[in-house]
């Protein structure tokens, strides 16, 4: 098992990407904090993981755009399994809206969740692995949206490119202690943000010719967690079936 006994808080994980991140997690050994807002989606997730593993999960309710919040969940997952080797950033929410039509408060809100979320979550989970002399690991979930812009989303697109510099710098302060961060880039994967259903007619162009499954990015967290990527840090894994080539 490449995680065994590893010890991973994932954000967002109680549905699509987040829920597979955390049960691959599971499956490879890890005891993952499966963290969200939503108590009853983060309590199933956490109840299918431990059902087939047992105590390697560990439900907990957290407003990752708190500070406050983000600190006491760090804690109890150290109080739970005693440190933190591993931190996925995925929790996200996005707007559907032009400059012209965004509110501020709408603007704030995504940018609460999606990117300022990132900061705070790696702050306070590396502060445990530098204190324990942990050599962490830190994926960061960005997007195609990161890279291009959209006519249809405004704060998510600039979220997401946050995400990519926050990811190199980092990596840069944090390499002195031994902590690898990396950024994965998927596109259009299973469902919209803040949606549980896949629209029957979403669009996916991409080189590959399938839509990508949360499985395909869960598999691409693991490699950047495993011993198997121990020489990659400040890199954006881009794992999009070719979507960002098809645009050129």
């Amino acid at each position: 098992m490449r995680l065994e006994s590893k010890v991973a808080i994932v954000t967002g994980a109680g549905r699509n990407i987040g829920e597979e991140i955390a049960k691959t997690f599971a499956q490879e050994g890890a005891r993952v904090a499966v963290v969200d807002l939503d108590k009853g989606r983060g309590e199933k997730v956490a109840g299918e993981i431990n059902a087939t593993h047992p105590d390697r999960a560990l439900p907990l309710i957290c407003d990752v755009s708190s500070g406050a919040d983000v600190e006491k969940t760090v804690k109890a997952v150290v109080e739970k399994w005693g440190g933190v080797d591993i931190l996925v950033n995925n929790a996200a929410w996005t707007d559907r809206k032009s400059v012209l039509d965004l509110t501020e408060e709408e603007w704030d809100k995504v940018m609460a969740v999606s990117l300022k979320s990132v900061f705070l979550c790696a702050k306070f989970a590396a502060r445990v692995m530098v204190d324990q002399k942990r050599k962490g690991r830190i994926v960061n979930i960005s997007s195609t949206s990161g890279h291009t812009g959209r006519s249809d989303a405004t704060a998510y697109t600039a979220a997401k490119a946050g995400i990519l510099n926050l990811t190199r710098s980092l990596a840069v302060q944090l390499a002195p202690y031994g902590i690898r961060v990396n950024s994965v880039t998927p596109n259009r994967i299973g469902s919209p943000v803040g949606e549980d259903v896949v629209p029957e007619n979403r669009f996916v162009r991409n080189l590959v010719g399938r839509r990508g499954t949360p499985k395909d990015i869960a598999t691409a967290v693991l490699f950047l967690c495993s011993e198997e990527s121990d020489f990659i840090t400040a890199a954006d894994l881009l794992v999009d079936g070719g979507a960002m080539a098809s645009r050129i």
